[in-house]
C-alpha cells in the first residue's frame, strides 16, 4: 500500500532534522556562544528576517522558554505579513536593509540573527552587511546549498552568508519543498519555517545553558498562561524595556 502524502512529508522533515543534527552541532554552539556573551555583557540579541523569515523572528520574540533581551526588528512592507505581493518585491530593493538598520541604533555590543532561506534578497544581506560594517557579530540562518546555486539580487553579487561569524545551515530541501509527485505541476511541503525553528530554538536552548554554566541566572520568558507568570515577565522585562519598544 502506498503511503499517505503526510507519511511522506513527516518522513521528508525528519531526515532534514537528522542532518541537521548531525552537521550543525559546531555552528550552534558557535551561534550560542555570541548570543550568551552579548547578553552577559546586557547587550541584546536583534533579529531580522523578510517574508516567511520574518516568521521565525516573531517565533522566538516573547516566546515561552526563550530569552528576554530579544529585539524583533520588523518593517510591515517587508514582512509579508501585510500586502505579501508587495513585499515580495521590496525586499529585493537595495538600501532598505541598511536604511532599517540605522532607524533601529543599536548599541555596541549587540548581536544580529538574519534570516532568509535563499539568503539572495537585497534587504537582508545590506541589513548584515551594515551591521558588519558596524563591528556587530552577524548569525544568518540560511540554505547554503540553495543560496548558492541561484544569483544574488543584489548588486554586489554578494549573499546573505558573506556577512556571518557564524552560518546556521538549515539543510533543506531545494526550494523549500519536500516532496514531488508525478503529475504534479510544483512541488510540495514547506520545510523552513518547521527546520528554521527547530535550528534557532536549539541555539537560544544552548546559549542559554552557556549563561548558566557563568554563574548567572538566565533571562527567559515564563509561560504566558501559568499563574503569576505575568508578574515574573514584567520584572524580566523592565530592564530592556528602553530598549526593545514593540512588547
Amino acid at each position: 500500500m502506498s503511503k499517505k502524502g503526510y507519511e511522506l512529508f513527516f518522513e521528508g522533515v525528519d531526515a532534514v532534522l537528522a542532518e541537521i543534527r548531525q552537521t550543525q552541532g559546531k555552528n550552534i554552539e558557535g551561534a550560542a556562544k555570541i548570543i550568551a556573551d552579548a547578553i552577559i555583557s546586557d547587550n541584546l540579541l536583534h533579529v531580522f528576517g523578510t517574508g516567511h523569515s520574518n516568521c521565525l523572528s516573531e517565533e522566538i520574540f516573547a516566546r515561552a522558554g526563550t530569552l528576554v533581551p530579544i529585539n524583533q526588528v520588523v518593517d510591515l512592507s517587508l514582512a509579508g505579513s501585510v500586502g505579501v505581493m508587495k513585499s515580495i518585491f521590496m525586499e529585493r530593493v537595495e538600501g532598505l536593509g541598511e536604511v532599517i538598520f540605522n532607524h533601529l541604533q543599536p548599541q555596541m555590543g549587540d548581536v544580529f540573527l538574519v534570516i532568509s532561506n535563499s539568503g539572495r534578497n537585497a534587504a537582508p544581506i545590506d541589513f548584515a552587511r551594515t551591521a558588519k560594517e558596524h563591528e556587530h557579530k552577524v548569525i544568518v540562518e540560511t540554505n547554503v546549498e540553495f543560496s548558492l546555486s541561484q544569483t544574488s539580487r543584489h548588486s554586489s553579487g554578494k549573499r546573505l552568508l558573506d556577512y556571518a561569524d557564524v552560518i546556521l545551515d538549515n539543510k533543506g530541501p531545494y526550494a523549500d519543498t519536500i516532496l514531488y509527485e508525478e503529475g504534479m505541476g510544483q512541488r510540495v511541503g514547506a520545510a523552513s519555517g518547521i527546520i528554521g525553528a527547530y535550528l534557532i530554538h536549539a541555539t537560544l536552548v544552548e546559549a542559554i545553558y552557556n549563561i548558566k554554566e557563568q554563574g548567572i541566572e538566565p533571562p527567559v520568558f515564563m509561560y504566558g498562561n501559568l499563574d503569576g507568570s505575568m508578574e515574573t515577565n514584567q520584572k524580566l522585562m523592565e530592564k530592556y524595556r528602553d530598549r526593545i519598544h514593540n512588547w
